[in-house]
């Protein structure tokens, strides 16, 4: 019995063997041409994500060009950029706050709004797809702006002539622009108090718009968050960790006052290094290095 038993289960085996040959030696060919047209296919056209696959590049991407207008003036820009990104790149100036070149948008400000198809959207987070078409300098928006403006110099205490960052304040150099004498809405005077406690910053409440680059854009090498918002809507203030703030080199403390908008962040035992007349927006009004 046990030998009967053997003998069926090798000619089981070598039947198995058998069969499995016979299905590889069939499935190259039929596994071949379909592996070539679906190569085929991707090859000759491959959309995704915003990309085109060209022929004749083994895997080369090629981000596809979008076509838009601003104010009636065609533009060029690539899959992804925003519209605040974009209208840069064509030497249109949309003027921003919270925005800051290299820092995710957060769309905080909402200075940057423009109209698109009818519509209110941020421009700096509002992506730019082909065959749009935006409006930047039209009276609604740019009395909206000014608004914008008046209510964010109302709610603080903004003391320009005696300010450090005077002259290259955005805030301020916004407030020529939209020519601000006398704001709509009347002044709060807030109490606020300035922080002069930490190593190598002070932090002036008085001045603070909450745009957060400063939490956004002061990170330590492994990440960490040198600043943080405080408490909630008229109460917000920004605060700095104690370890991480003293830890902080002279050129982070200096790239956080830079990064500031405002007088909010100013870097301790410096003050009018360069004089007034000769800074930032004493020279050119915001937005004359980006319009053409």
């Amino acid at each position: 019995m046990s030998k009967i038993r053997k003998k069926i289960k090798t000619t089981s085996k070598g039947r198995g063997k058998a069969l499995k040959k016979k299905k590889a030696a069939a499935r190259p060919k039929a596994a071949f041409k379909s592996r070539a047209k679906a190569k085929g296919r991707v090859m000759k056209k491959s959309k995704s994500a915003g990309k085109v696959r060209v022929k004749g590049k083994a895997g080369a991407a090629v981000k596809k060009k979008i076509t838009f207008e601003i104010d009636g003036k065609k533009c060029t820009g690539k899959a992804g950029q925003t519209i605040v990104e974009a209208a840069r790149d064509n030497g249109i100036y949309i003027p921003v706050l919270c925005w800051y070149e290299g820092l995710i948008p957060a769309g905080i400000c909402r200075m940057c709004t423009v109209k698109v198809a009818g519509r209110n959207m941020a421009a700096c987070t509002t992506p730019v797809t082909d065959g749009m078409i935006v409006e930047n300098v039209i009276p609604e928006l740019e009395n909206m702006r000014k608004a914008l403006v008046e209510m964010l110099f109302v709610e603080g205490n903004h003391m320009c002539p005696t300010c450090e960052k005077s002259g290259n304040c955005e805030l301020q150099a916004l407030g020529y622009r939209y020519q601000m004498l006398v704001p709509r809405f009347p002044y709060q005077f807030p109490l606020r108090e300035m922080d002069a406690t930490y190593s190598k910053i002070m932090i002036d409440g008085n001045r603070c718009v909450q745009c957060r680059r400063c939490v956004r854009g002061i990170t330590t090498k492994d990440g960490r968050h040198i600043f943080a918002m405080t408490n909630r809507t008229g109460k917000s203030t920004i605060i700095a960790d104690p370890e991480l703030e003293a830890k902080m080199t002279d050129e982070m403390a200096q790239k956080a006052m830079d990064q500031c908008p405002v007088g909010a962040i100013l870097k301790k035992e410096i003050g009018f290094a360069v004089p007034i007349g000769k800074r930032k927006f004493d020279k050119a009004p915001i937005g004359s290095d980006i319009h053409k």
